[in-house]
């Protein structure tokens, strides 16, 4: 007896939890190992966010909520929304879901029918094409080089939009390049989008607030308001408040498509955790001024491993606008054989032989639809980042 739904073939797990769980299982055998390949900020939650989740429980905040939220959080997104993009929400517009990806799930389950496509920049995150092929689906993937910045071109996206493709979306800054768009960068893609009326626009921005010397990543509501009435924009707690497990994400979007998500997701999981919802209100109302001292950290630790790996033999690393990932180019060491006797054939292989001889966790291009390079999070202390450089240094100089 067959136990799974043929849907369930069409997708893969994760391969960023793959490399971790690995990760994990060398480290729980004794081994010294440095784990570059998660997605999440080492820094704690701001206090003032646990206290405000403390003081719910204690005040007895545990029930439902609407589904699509509380409407002081609604409000607060609204705002958040109008405050860093000018964009213009009412809170009815408004949905809070159970981590961005959710914000995702709903948007394309709710919309797709077989055999509409989906027009994704590649490298892209590894969920979106299994999200949308779940959906029924079928993504079309844009490569946007390195030389390029890892951006998408405007003749590129006009290419790939046929009468079929139903949604476009844009993750800025990008997991997991880091790449990031200015309002200039977006507006020959808005150009683009205007010219096809019938496509929506996703727009992930989770990682908007990480940008460094003084980027400021553009929303494409922001930059062409004629296109609010078919853009969904998404954004959410996780990244730049450091509450990855409290799973809060949410959007902004026309009150028709707010309300089939909303209609979905009355029926898959509800409200989100109404104390996560109470932090998130805290998190958004709150002192913001924190963000800054992480985004100086961070821009700190780029510097560092973008030169660092520029130093490896056979790694070119291009250095990002935003976010917390380095994505760099392995093709001067493919073909090689490591220290170890490795045969590295590809950038899987590349990460795999990494892993095993010199204990440094990353995860391989190809499950970002981008092979011949990896993805390194410098979401990690200074110190084991210095140290995983070093290993990745002396692995490449080993390939022969």
């Amino acid at each position: 007896m067959h136990l799974t739904a043929d849907r369930l073939d069409r997708i893969s797990p994760s391969q960023t939890i793959a490399i971790s769980t690995k990760a994990r299982q060398l480290k729980a055998a004794g081994r010294d190992i440095i784990s570059l390949s998660a997605g999440e900020p080492d820094f704690d939650t701001p206090q003032f966010i646990k206290d405000a989740a403390i003081a719910a429980i204690q005040a007895g905040d545990t029930k439902y909520t609407d589904v699509a939220g509380t409407m002081a959080l609604r409000r607060a997104v609204a705002e958040k929304f109008r405050r860093d993009s000018g964009l213009d929400y009412k809170p009815e517009e408004i949905i809070v879901s159970t981590g961005g990806k959710q914000v995702i799930f709903n948007a394309m389950v709710a919309t797709l029918n077989a055999g509409d496509e989906v027009v994704i920049p590649t490298p892209c995150w590894v969920s979106y094409p299994d999200i949308v092929t779940l959906a029924d689906g079928k993504p079309v993937f844009v490569p946007c080089g390195q030389n390029n910045g890892f951006k998408l071109r405007a003749e590129d996206l006009a290419a790939a939009i046929t009468s079929r493709t139903r949604w476009f979306m844009l993750n800025s800054p990008c997991n997991p390049t880091g790449a990031a768009y200015s309002a200039a960068d977006l507006r020959p893609i808005c150009d683009v989008l205007l010219r096809h009326p019938d496509v929506w626009i996703f727009t992930d921005d989770i990682y908007e607030k990480l940008a460094y010397d003084g980027f400021r990543p553009a929303t494409i509501v922001e930059v062409e308001p004629r296109l609010r009435e078919r853009t969904i924009t998404m954004n959410g707690c996780s990244k730049a408040y450091a509450m990855t497990g409290w799973r809060i994400g949410f959007a902004g979007a026309p009150l028709a498509m707010t309300k089939a998500m909303d209609k979905l997701q009355s029926q898959s999981t509800s409200n989100t955790s109404s104390v996560s919802q109470a932090a998130a209100l805290a998190a958004l109302t709150g002192p913001q001024d924190f963000i800054d001292e992480m985004v100086t950290v961070y821009r700190q630790r780029r510097d560092m491993v973008v030169e660092m790996l520029n130093q490896a033999p056979g790694i070119t690393c291009h250095k990002p606008e935003g976010a917390f990932y380095v994505f760099p180019s392995v093709h001067g060491c493919i073909g090689k054989t490591s220290a170890g006797g490795a045969k590295i054939s590809d950038d899987e292989s590349f990460v795999i032989a990494l892993l095993e001889e010199q204990g440094v966790a990353a995860v391989h291009g190809s499950a970002f639809v981008y092979p011949g390079h990896f993805r390194i999070s410098y979401a990690t202390d200074t110190h084991s980042l210095r140290e995983a450089c070093s290993r990745i240094q002396r692995f490449c100089q080993g390939l022969r």
